[in-house]
């Protein structure tokens, strides 16, 4: 990382957690300049599938203190 980004991180870091969402999501977005329609048409059929799914029934939900718990145990456990 050069100086002047090591710099302007030390500064992003300063700023409060909703500014500094704010600022990685104006980040990512400059990168994706060129958008992949076909990409983009694929994943919303994707959440659209899994929004069925859930509200269908069809999709086991799992509470984030029992995911949060499984991460973690994994990551203990070096796997």
């Amino acid at each position: 990382m050069t100086q002047q980004a090591s710099e302007l991180l030390q500064k992003a870091l300063s700023l409060s957690e909703e500014e500094r969402a704010e600022l990685a999501g104006s980040l990512i977005e400059s990168l994706d300049a060129a958008v992949d329609e076909a990409a983009e048409a694929a994943w919303n059929q994707e959440i659209a599938r899994r929004i069925d799914d859930l509200d269908s029934g069809g999709a086991k939900t799992v509470r984030w203190e029992e995911v949060r718990s499984r991460i973690s145990s994994k990551l203990t456990q070096g796997r």
